[in-house]
């Protein structure tokens, strides 16, 4: 193994290690009847940080939050609502990446109704529990969560009809990967259809290299071309961006509190950044396999 391949690898180890001692933090704390903290940064936290936060706040309507124990939307810390905008039919399969106390994936079951199914995967086992104890309160019966890796799906090729997450790609270190076993795992014509947060042009150098602000869903956001980018790379199709919020740089700093690379950052840097971070809902298509029927094609009719 080269020196870079190696420092690679140690560095998606660190990622995933910070992101998963964060999002434990952040579980336990709701297992202890609180609000989790903001994406994982603002210790703080409180109703102050998630109630009306900018980023996480506001997310889901009554009725979604009527549907749902208490306790997963005190857990959610994304920066969307995928499941309001995937269209999710009757008899679907959904896989939720990254699914945390599991309020989008009860959601998601909902909507498929009992003739279809949702996943939930996520590597935190804190998380798991979480989300363990919130399917038992919401009596859901076609919902299952899985441990592992989003760069690694424990599912069989083509069973999924939609790929959802929530906040949470950004936080990889091999979007790559992830981006790819989600076209794996999608049936053809199956649907990606995932809130994250993007990034129109760069990052200040200080920001990307600040470990912390992985956690605050902000220094591994990507640029929202190069993200539309390695999806059709992957080979999506009908891939695009919506932007659903826009953050001016005082949303970013409220969020991370502790990332005093950001707060040291000149104010003409700061200026810059307001609303060119946002949240987005990013879809693509897995396109349907085409069946030759020409007598020349590998083959003959079939």
């Amino acid at each position: 193994m080269s020196d870079t391949t190696s420092t690679t690898l140690t560095a998606r180890e660190d990622v995933r290690e910070i992101v998963r001692q964060k999002y434990g933090e952040a579980a336990l704390t709701v297992l202890q009847g609180n609000r989790a903290a903001c994406c994982g940064g603002n210790a703080g936290g409180g109703d102050s940080c998630c109630g009306g936060d900018v980023i996480t706040g506001g997310l889901y309507n009554e009725v979604e939050a009527s549907l749902i124990p208490e306790a997963a939307l005190l857990a959610s810390l994304g920066c969307g609502n995928p499941t309001a905008l995937a269209s999710l039919l009757p008899g679907e399969v959904v896989l939720d990446l990254g699914s945390g106390g599991g309020i989008d994936v009860l959601l998601s079951a909902t909507r498929v109704g009992p003739t279809g199914f949702a996943y939930g995967l996520d590597m935190t086992d804190e998380m798991l529990r979480l989300a363990e104890k919130n399917k038992a309160a919401a009596g859901a019966e076609n919902v299952a969560f899985l441990k592992g890796h989003i760069e690694q799906i424990p599912l069989p090729d083509g069973v999924v009809d939609v790929v959802i997450s929530n906040c949470v790609i950004n936080l990889s270190a091999d979007k790559d990967r992830v981006l790819a076993e989600a076209f794996r795992v999608l049936k053809p014509g199956g649907r990606f259809a995932v809130s994250d947060v993007v990034v129109e042009g760069e990052l200040p150098g200080a920001v990307r290299a600040d470990m912390e602000a992985y956690v605050g869903c902000v220094a591994g956001a990507l640029e929202v071309t190069d993200y539309l980018a390695r999806l059709a790379r992957a080979g999506f199709a009908e891939v695009s961006a919506t932007p659903t919020r826009r953050y001016t740089f005082a949303d970013l700093e409220a969020t991370m509190m502790h990332t005093e690379a950001v707060h040291t950052l000149p104010s003409e840097q700061k200026a810059a950044l307001d609303g060119r971070v946002m949240g987005a809902f990013i879809r693509a298509t897995k396109p349907v396999e085409m069946v030759c029927c020409a007598p020349d094609c590998g083959g003959g009719a079939s």
